[in-house]
């Protein structure tokens, strides 16, 4: 089973100097929402495609913070 690496998640919004408000308001979800949903690691696909929108990852990028083994 996969999971988030919500710790490499945390640390690309703070190497694009984000916040996970502004993320939030960005790809159109609630901000507490989002703060649960990575939480939880119960992350829906579009949060995924708009985190990765967001901060510009790239495909190995998204792989390692969204399917860490």
């Amino acid at each position: 089973m996969y999971h988030i690496d919500t710790q490499a998640l945390q640390m690309r919004i703070k190497e694009e100097e984000t916040t996970v408000e502004a993320l939030a308001k960005e790809i159109g979800v609630d901000r507490a929402t989002l703060y649960r949903r990575m939480k939880t690691g119960k992350l829906r696909i579009g949060d995924v495609h708009g985190l990765c929108d967001a901060l510009g990852l790239s495909k190995e990028e998204a792989v390692n913070i969204f399917l860490a083994q």
